[in-house]
């Protein structure tokens, strides 16, 4: 069967179709530079990730034009923005309220100064947005390659792979000219105070995306439009594709005067640059109707309105009602069962969890073991339950590596653990069937050999976690924490107690201590010189 894939556009599980299914054009809208990404955004991140390397896999099957099928080989062109303006603090209102986000990280910067809590190393000059978004985006891409997302290491390669906002000002006033050609846009107000919005009444079909109406967004339902701004609008939920504002942080002269981008312009001019043969000037001069992307994802707080209204203006240029002709999008994260929160104190960036020694391979598969489209529900113990998968399927292959001899039983295992895995993915991605697949072959095959490690590297070459980089060890003192064992005061506390109890020859209670740590999932082991190495716990 060949994959199979949600479309949020059409809300209906359908043969992923791509124009060329030899090349494939996919787009993910990335991460505002303000702050690192934390682990909601790598979860919507590494379920594209996880597609894009499914799509490539020599196991995935897709559907031509034609109906027929498409085995491969077959490459995956994936391009991922980088916000660095235009994302303004409410970013749900059509006329682009609050403050820019890059403004807000320049606030933050200084404070993090003032408190001694700005990064060790970190040189960066609150003033200069340029600077603040130079540095939160080489700490992006360092977390995203560190957790093996592909866009990302191929960006370090091809930077244009991962292009910024701020690179493509030039493109977006271009575009934002073409829809006032085109009638799809308008200019209000005057010189000093200009603005310019996309009229969502020249695209009959906005809101099909997101499922509202014109209707119901008219007089700024949900709180999307201020009634200040609707006396030059046209209907409430016209958006602002650019706005004279010469005392904003960031600004570039234009048509309409000093000022800014709005922020869902960003990301269909630099779509169309990256993605489509001859660019953007081609995607703005090729007839209606021939230009398409095959693949869009973004989290599910991205359909509406930014996806909603980046699929309006992109098809007001390009014709067509898709703009994609699929439209991906990840469901929330969960921490613990609730809404993650700083003021809750489950908030937690990618770069905390390493910080605490927890394993990439174990972070990325914890983001990626449920159904892109049910909330994930991240935990402590569900990232122990990880890394305790990975550490098994690794040792799996290790033993395979061995050249013990095959045998017709591990070979009959291998090929339903293979449909298994392929049957799950097809099904739109569904990630728990394809690990479960695992699982189960790993445990119904006691005498693994290289064709078993052979086929276990075809599936880690998708879910991409058996070979990321390892944590060096940690030490406190003669206690020696391995990699994968976050250091832990507590525990460190109860080796001492050990150590003491042992030196009165208390074996009891150095026994006790013992399980007390392995219930707490940590594995202690007494070596040369008196040290204590500490592991994760199997």
């Amino acid at each position: 069967m060949p994959l199979r894939l949600y479309n949020t556009l059409t809300r209906t599980i359908e043969p992923f179709t791509p124009a060329d299914p030899a090349r494939v054009t996919f787009y993910t809208c990335g991460l505002t530079v303000y702050d690192d990404g934390h682990i909601g955004n790598f979860r919507s991140f590494l379920a594209a990730d996880l597609l894009r390397r499914w799509i490539q896999s020599p196991l995935c099957s897709l559907t031509n034009p034609d109906a027929s099928l498409h085995q491969g080989p077959r490459q995956v062109l994936h391009v991922m923005n980088i916000t660095d303006v235009g994302h303004m603090t409410d970013d749900q209102a059509a006329d682009g309220q609050g403050q820019d986000k890059m403004a807000i990280a320049g606030q933050r910067i200084i404070e993090a100064t003032k408190s001694g809590k700005l990064p060790h190393g970190a040189d960066v000059d609150p003033a200069d947005p340029y600077a603040i978004a130079r540095f939160f985006t080489e700490r992006f891409i360092q977390d995203a390659s560190r957790l093996g997302l592909n866009v990302a290491i191929e960006a370090q390669r091809d930077p244009s792979l991962m292009p910024r906002a701020t690179d493509n000002i030039h493109g977006m006033i271009a575009f934002i000219a073409a829809l006032i050609d085109r009638q799809h846009a308008y200019i209000t107000g005057t010189p000093g105070s200009r603005a310019v919005y996309f009229d969502v009444q020249s695209f009959p079909s906005y809101g099909q995306l997101s499922g509202n109406t014109l209707d119901n967004l008219r007089g700024g339902a949900g709180g999307r439009v201020l009634e200040q701004n609707q006396a030059d609008k046209k209907h409430p939920a016209d958006f602002l594709l650019w706005k004279e504002d010469p005392t904003h942080v960031m600004k570039w002269p234009s048509p309409w005067g000093q000022g800014y981008p709005g922020w869902h312009i960003e990301c269909s001019v630099m779509a169309l640059a990256r993605l489509i043969p001859g660019g953007l000037d081609q995607a703005l001069a090729a007839p209606a109707g021939t230009i398409e992307i095959d693949l869009h994802s973004g989290g599910e707080d991205n359909i509406f309105p930014h996806h909603e209204c980046e699929r309006a203006q992109s098809c007001a240029i390009i014709g067509g009602q898709r703009f994609s002709r699929f439209w991906f999008h990840p469901r929330f994260l969960l921490v613990e069962g609730e809404k993650m929160s700083k003021s809750k104190g489950n908030f937690f960036t990618a770069r905390d969890l390493f910080a605490q020694g927890i394993e990439p391979a174990a972070l990325r598969l914890e983001l990626i073991k449920t159904h892109y489209r049910t909330n994930a529900n991240f935990s402590m113990q569900g990232l122990r339950d990880a890394d305790r998968i990975v550490e098994r399927w690794r040792r799996f292959r290790d033993q395979a590596r061995t050249n013990a001899p095959d045998s017709p039983a591990n070979a009959t295992a291998r090929d339903h653990a293979r449909q298994s895995f392929t049957a799950a993915l097809d099904n739109d991605l569904n990630t728990p069937e394809a690990i479960a697949a695992i699982n189960q072959w790993v445990s119904a095959t006691a005498a693994p050999s290289q064709p078993d490690a052979d086929l276990m590297d075809s599936f880690d070459a998708v879910l991409a976690v058996l070979d990321r980089p390892r944590l060096e060890r940690q030490s406190a003192g003669n206690i020696i924490f391995m990699p994968g064992a976050a250091t832990d005061d507590a525990v460190v506390a109860l080796i001492h107690d050990r150590a003491a109890a042992k030196k009165a020859r208390d074996f009891a209670r150095a026994d006790a201590i013992r399980t007390d740590l392995l219930a707490r999932g940590y594995a202690i082991k007494d070596v040369a010189g008196g040290a204590v190495e500490v592991a994760r716990a199997d």
